[in-house]
């Protein structure tokens, strides 16, 4: 399945999910910046339910960026790849450089992103985590085991990922949705015609609006008799 950007996958993934559960409750949406937000919005939107981030980072390893050594996420969760750790020989002292800059880096976008707008509460309710796709899964891994000790339950939710990003995930979540595991996987990017950089700003913009969106959405139902 190629689908044409992130917005597009998002519909899918709704429609799946729509098919999955009948009514999602007091769920809340949470996109993992940057790619996932878009394809979170869309979940959102078409489910009426609340929008939010859970910002995760990725640890990319000393002189080889590029490549995850771990992932940590708000609130201080790490998940780290001992096997690419060994190889490389990061010392312990190098992962928590690495660390320390990343934890920084997820206080400053949850400032741009949100712009003092409180946090979705989350303790209690289903979290439905979304990315654009999966291809270690360690992003999505840190993010569900940082949730744990707040969410009633986590269904981890991508338009496309590796088989065993989706399995291994499977086993850390109450429900794991992807449509679709090709066995030819390589990079997410393959999946989707328009994969453009998401921007903090366009980030912003789709939480400025679900926001809106929410907000009307109560008021409709607290004017209803």
């Amino acid at each position: 399945m190629i689908f044409k950007d992130r917005r597009d996958a998002g519909a899918e993934l709704a429609r799946i999910l729509q098919g999955a559960r009948e009514n999602w409750g007091d769920a809340v949406v949470l996109g993992l910046p940057r790619g996932g937000v878009p394809v979170a919005y869309e979940v959102a939107r078409r489910l009426k339910l609340p929008l939010d981030v859970f910002v995760v980072r990725k640890l990319g390893a000393p002189g080889h960026e590029e490549l995850a050594m771990g992932a940590v996420a708000s609130g201080g969760e790490r998940v780290v790849n001992e096997a690419v750790v060994r190889e490389l020989c990061v010392s312990p002292e190098a992962l928590d450089a690495v660390t320390r800059r990343e934890e920084l880096e997820i206080q400053r976008r949850e400032q741009v992103y949100r712009e003092g707008a409180a946090p979705e509460r989350i303790e209690g309710r289903t979290a439905i985590v979304v990315d654009d796709g999966l291809a270690t899964g360690a992003s999505m891994l840190v993010a569900v085991r940082a949730l744990w000790p707040l969410a009633r339950e986590i269904v981890a939710a991508a338009p496309v990922a590796a088989e065993a990003a989706c399995r291994e995930l499977s086993r850390e979540v109450d429900q794991m949705i992807c449509i679709a595991t090709p066995r030819n996987f390589v990079a997410v990017g393959m999946f989707y015609k328009n994969f453009d950089p998401t921007t903090d700003d366009q980030v912003r913009k789709l939480l400025v609006e679900a926001r809106r969106r929410t907000s009307r959405d109560s008021r409709r139902e607290s004017a209803s008799p």
